[in-house]
């Protein structure tokens, strides 16, 4: 499995999601300028990678590389 290409391009989505996730996290703690500048944008970009990464994960199984 670790082998497929397309395995590799979720974890790397999903480390995505997560560091994306840290940041935004990370923006709303900071609050101030930073979080009205930066945090919803954040957010919404967290959003949109981990609807990626359900989809690469939804084609993972649906097209049985995951056996």
């Amino acid at each position: 499995m670790a082998d497929n290409p397309l395995f590799l391009m979720i974890l790397l989505a999903m480390a995505a999601v997560v560091v994306i996730l840290m940041l935004g996290i990370g923006s709303f703690a900071k609050g101030g300028e930073t979080n009205k500048k930066y945090g919803n944008k954040m957010m919404r970009w967290r959003l949109a990678a981990q609807f990626v990464a359900v989809l690469m994960i939804a084609a993972f199984m649906f097209f049985g590389f995951g056996e």
